[in-house]
């Protein structure tokens, strides 16, 4: 099948204006008629579904979730990106594209980021008229922060609950079409199988996981807006119930899926504490901006603070290597993700790791304390103020700025951040591969789209810091309203799709015989003992860094234990009943099926890029080289898109576009 990809001709600042002109429009009197279904509730899902809604579709909106409220848009903490140059630093539409772009190590669609850039301004001044409670300066405008991998202030954020603040602003839009009539909610129903008719996605099969029951819906399109599958590795930042389910299922049904190996490795997670956690909490990254990332530069402190014979705070400076700051002199803390990442798993490797798995640097906000304190005390026309004083005001400052994130880090780890440095690692996070989808977000499945994190296109290998908010809410308040009329303006005529067809009753079999499968098989391990082992296998072979011989064991690994899960899992209960440990083995089954097209897809790239990183390319000079160029490397001349790699049915294909190819060895 050849891959088109469907981007406008013209200059990229002018694709997206000339492309809405031009396009296909649903009547306002005829989308009554129509019938979508969206499969998701976060902030693509939920912002998609409010919107079709409000010009008038019907909308069937589904989250395995209680409430669309809690989707797993609501833990991103730091802020979300948009070119509004407020803060007159030389931000610009191109220049929030060209960083973008970079960031992805030049391997996301050009065209699609660039629309990303464009629309972007337009989702602050929705989320603002929605009551979104942005963080403003002292004159009342909003303020912004900044973010590793750029050189401006762009970010917008509220506190450390950026995520749930736009989640609600999304929710009480859904809220609103939900009292209309014109979208019907179902909660707590999971999504097992999309139906094709005449080769078009006309609805899904569901699982009502309150009663199981196996339900038929049909619609004139499918949206999938189910998140990343950054699960596939066990532990990750994401909620336990993230899974990859509904965008493996429309693969497995022709939709090609792209880019399976960029996953990216957040750079400030909570440390591991045992093989006993289930997952990891994420620290916002904006506590970059102010926090200072350091390891001892002593390996007897280092065993010292192990053993609790010192305090990090016992350290005077000169003892102290704050290793991005001294390899990274122009970024400092603010290199871009994979970059910190890899920096912080090369000293732990190293041994200077510290904490009692070896797995742990400190992010210090000492230094940002004292400089506030000392900037308040002159405000506030203190004279001559006690190191006490510079500090409560300090602390005062910090506390209003990341507060609810201190307050979370106590919490769990039982330390004060304000008085002993925070300790973090890096982590599974974002993935920024997915469903391969064109510039209308169509997947290769006519009449089935994939929004937000769900799809490959905007972040290349590896995802700008604050920019997966931007995405989902771009994608569902101002891209695929505008692209999914283009294709339902065929479907005005058609009338209700039926679900008493052969297409929809063979979909119910297929997934009623897996479900019987599950509960009838005597095996003799857990879904979580399988989910464990293939998560260990992808964090040491198909993590932060790999090598050749590593991915050709994994793939091996990964086979012999999917064909050991089809024969010894156990699943308690029934089938006709809420019952997790059900919902969890579909979910295992499908990352066991992911996670060797992982391995596969990460072994032929041989180069390193991004959140894919060989580390047969590993040295402090090569990252060196890296970042240089990341910084400085202007844009080459466009001969069209980059290269999307593609796999499907387990073999890598690639669209048939010239382009200069860019790896650092």
């Amino acid at each position: 099948m050849a891959l088109d990809s469907k981007v406008p001709q013209g200059p990229l600042k002018d694709k997206w204006t000339d492309y809405k002109n031009k396009i296909n429009l649903v009547n306002p009197a005829n989308k009554r008629h129509i019938d979508v279904i969206v499969v998701g509730t976060g902030l693509a899902g939920g912002s998609a579904s409010a919107t079709l809604a409000e010009l008038g579709y019907n909308v069937k909106s589904f989250a395995y979730q209680d409430s669309p409220r809690r989707a797993h848009s609501i833990a991103a903490q730091g802020g979300i990106n948009a070119a509004k140059n407020y803060q007159g630093d030389g931000d610009s539409t191109y220049r929030l594209f060209y960083d973008t772009v970079k960031g992805g190590d030049y391997r996301s669609r050009e065209a699609n980021v660039y629309r990303l850039a464009e629309v972007s301004a337009n989702i602050i001044d929705q989320c603002v008229a929605q009551g979104v409670p942005f963080a403003r300066d002292y004159g009342g405008l909003l303020d912004n922060r900044s973010f590793g991998g750029v050189l401006v202030s762009r970010t917008f954020y509220a506190k450390g609950q950026t995520g749930q603040q736009l989640l609600l602003g999304a929710y009480s839009a859904m809220n609103r079409q939900i009292a209309r009539g014109k979208i019907e909610m179902f909660n707590r129903h999971e999504m097992l199988d999309v139906v094709i008719v005449d080769g078009k996605a006309r609805g899904i099969i569901a699982r009502n996981l309150v009663t199981g029951e196996i339900e038929r819906h049909s619609a004139h399109a499918v949206v999938i807006a189910s998140g990343g599958y950054g699960n596939v590795y066990f532990l990750s930042t994401n909620a336990m119930g993230s899974n990859v389910t509904a965008g493996w299922k429309v693969h497995k049904k022709g939709a090609y899926f792209a880019n399976p190996c960029y996953t990216q490795i957040h750079p400030t997670c909570i440390p591991r504490s045992g093989d006993y956690q289930s997952k990891l909490t994420l620290m916002s990254e904006s506590l970059r901006n102010d926090g200072r990332i350091w390891v001892p530069k002593n390996m007897e402190d280092v065993l010292a603070i192990r053993e609790g014979r010192k305090k990090p705070t016992d350290l005077s400076e000169d003892e102290r290597d704050y290793y991005l700051e001294r390899r990274y002199p122009a970024f400092g803390n603010l290199v871009p993700r994979d970059v910190a990442s890899r920096a912080a798993k090369e000293r732990c490797d190293a041994g200077y790791g510290v904490n009692a798995t070896g797995e742990a640097v400190y992010l210090d906000f000492a230094s940002a304390i004292t400089r506030y304190g000392k900037e308040q005390a002159k405000i506030q026309n203190i004279n001559n103020p006690s190191d006490a004083k510079i500090y409560e005001l300090g602390q005062k400052i910090v506390e209003a700025k990341y507060g609810n994130l201190f307050q979370m880090y106590e919490k769990i780890v039982d330390e004060n951040p304000y008085e002993t440095p925070m300790m973090i690692y890096p982590a599974v996070h974002y993935t920024m591969g997915g469903v391969w989808v064109d510039y209308n977000l169509m997947t290769t499945i006519p009449g089935c789209y994939a929004i937000g994190e769900a799809n490959f296109s905007d972040h290349g290998a590896n995802r700008l810091g604050a920019s997966a908010l931007m995405q989902g809410l771009a994608d569902g308040y101002f891209v695929l309203p505008y692209t999914i009329g283009d294709y339902l303006a065929d479907d005005i005529r058609t009338g209700k799709i039926s679900t008493d067809t052969p297409e929809f009753e063979a979909a119910e079999k297929e997934v009623a015989d897996r479900i019987k499968f599950f509960i009838n098989n005597k095996g003799t391990h857990s879904v979580d003992y399988y989910h464990k082992k293939l998560g260990k296998i992808m964090w040491e072979k198909c993590g932060m860094s790999r090598n050749k011989a590593g991915l050709e064991e994994a793939i091996v690994e990964i086979s012999e234990l999917r064909k050991d899960f089809w024969k010894n899992v156990i699943v308690p209960g029934t089938d006709t009943e809420y019952n997790e440990q059900l919902a969890k083995a579909g979910r295992v089954a499908d990352f066991l099926e992911l996670g060797e097209l992982f391995a596969k897809d990460a072994l032929v790239r041989e180069e390193s890029a991004g959140g894919h990183f060989r580390e047969e390319h590993q040295t402090e000079e090569g990252e060196a080289k890296r970042l240089k160029e990341f910084q400085f490397v202007s844009a080459w001349e466009y001969k069209g898109e980059p290269k999307d790699a593609v796999l499907h049915k387990e073999e890598l294909v690639y669209e048939n576009i010239e382009v200069k190819e860019r790896s650092y060895k």
